[in-house]
């Protein structure tokens, strides 16, 4: 009697528990918001992360829970990488104690618990990139089927997102002769861009983005040269107008529109360590801090919004398709 008593009593306390959790998140986010974050109707919502796996250090925590706090607002649907996802060397394998205390303990909020789909950075592949493939198959929630992929989302009423996922890595001219970064042209570049140049004239849908980890342009100033990377890749993404470009590898939040181009530059890469930036010719907005981009997208309108690990919305910026 006493054992079935104890028994009820703890189901008791469980319950009581976890309403009181339940009612405590209820009201953290009717308290927390990112501040004039605007949230489109009839959009499909989602984050883009950079530069970010650090061991909780620096802005990685903050940053981890206003994404949290993002996604609850704008109902999003999954967060996309901009690579370096494990600093500074990678990650050894699928059982390496970072993903724990990079990602699965850091990134633990309710509303970030949706589909992540990741690109590799160069801090990447000094580890073991095949890893990160791996892990896939021990995670739900990290989707990330090969070095580069592609992905077609229902947005709108009537429309698709085309999202290429891709590795800049092979395709970066400066890693040909850099040995740290040696593994990466192990990859067959040339494959990969046939692959895009494929994806990209196929394609029905109304919007294409693509999302990689080197930047085509760069307002940052530790190293802004980008005319490598920006030969391989700049002619495609111009010859098939894709709508947007969202890279990392820079520590901070970026806005590039190069004079006479389709294509629109994003930099994502302020997840954690910052670095400075400055402003160049093809500059509409950069800034040293920590954070992320949401991004929304509906029939006519894609939405760009800059967000800070402080929950302020620092710049945002509509591109419009008839």
């Amino acid at each position: 009697m006493l054992i079935r008593y104890l028994i009820l009593l703890g189901l008791c306390l469980s319950s009581i528990d976890a309403f009181a959790k339940q009612v405590y998140d209820q009201h953290f986010y009717n308290t927390h918001s990112v501040q004039a974050l605007e949230v489109p109707e009839n959009s499909l919502s989602f984050l883009i992360l950079g530069d970010w796996g650090r061991n909780g250090h620096y802005q990685q925590k903050p940053v981890a829970r206003m994404m949290d706090i993002a996604m609850q607002q704008l109902d999003g649907e999954f967060i996309a990488t901009t690579g370096d996802n494990f600093y500074s060397n990678g990650i050894a394998s699928v059982d390496d104690p970072y993903w724990q205390t990079s990602f699965e303990q850091i990134y633990d909020g309710p509303n970030l618990f949706e589909d992540w789909y990741p690109t590799l950075g160069n801090h990447d592949y000094r580890g073991n990139w095949q890893a990160q493939i791996d892990y896939s198959k021990r995670s739900r929630r990290w989707e990330f089927p090969a070095p580069y992929y592609a992905k077609t989302f229902a947005v709108g009423d009537n429309s698709h997102m085309l999202v290429l996922f891709i590795d800049t890595n092979p395709l970066n001219p400066e890693y040909k002769t850099r040995a740290k970064y040696a593994e990466t042209q192990k990859q067959d570049g040339e494959k990969q861009l046939h692959w895009i140049k494929q994806k990209l004239a196929n394609s029905t849908a109304k919007w294409n983005i693509v999302i990689g980890h080197h930047p085509l342009y760069s307002s940052g100033k530790r190293y802004g040269k980008t005319a490598g990377i920006q030969r391989v890749l700049e002619p495609i993404f111009e010859q098939f107008q894709v709508d947007a470009y969202f890279a990392g590898h820079e520590h901070d939040l970026q806005h590039n529109r190069p004079e006479g181009k389709q294509v629109e530059h994003f930099v994502s890469g302020a997840g954690s360590e910052l670095r400075p930036v400055q402003q160049r010719e093809f500059t509409q907005y950069a800034i040293s801090q920590a954070g992320f981009l949401t991004v929304s997208v509906g029939d006519d309108t894609m939405l760009v919004q800059f967000v800070s690990a402080a929950g302020e919305r620092l710049y945002h910026y509509s591109i419009g398709k008839e």
